[in-house]
């Protein structure tokens, strides 16, 4: 079970959560960034390595019995901000078409000098909580 946290006189913000809180078997994905199951870069577009990225999130997942209504926080790395904002729905669809429509998550999204990968252009880190069974 999972509760989202919103101060009452604070805007609701958009895509996101301010805050979760949540019961149940706790599951740490490592950063995943765009490269597939054989870690070979397909494409070098931010938006295409972030709809990557989720996919192997999701595998990750999978692997837990979790998915992503069971993502409580995600932070977001990428190595250029202005890219990132410029293409900002681009990315939102990539989310809703990996994702589906899960929002209540505490997000935080930071830019950075590079990544380990020299071609990666985000690393996405998750937590998720799966309920325990009754």
């Amino acid at each position: 079970m999972k509760t989202t946290l919103q101060p009452a006189d604070w805007p609701r913000p958009r895509g996101y959560a301010n805050g979760v809180a949540a019961q149940g078997r706790q599951v740490f994905v490592a950063g995943m960034i765009g490269w597939n199951a054989a870690q070979a870069f397909e494409s070098d577009d931010l938006v295409d390595q972030v709809r990557q990225a989720l996919r192997n999130v999701r595998a990750v997942l999978d692997e837990a019995g979790a998915g992503p209504q069971h993502i409580v926080r995600m932070t977001w790395y990428l190595v250029d901000r202005a890219d990132y904002l410029a293409r900002n729905r681009e990315i939102g669809a990539a989310y809703r078409e990996v994702m589906g429509a899960h929002y209540e998550i505490a997000m935080s999204a930071v830019e950075v000098r590079g990544l380990m990968e020299a071609r990666a252009k985000v690393e996405i880190e998750v937590t998720a909580v799966v309920p325990q069974a009754l």
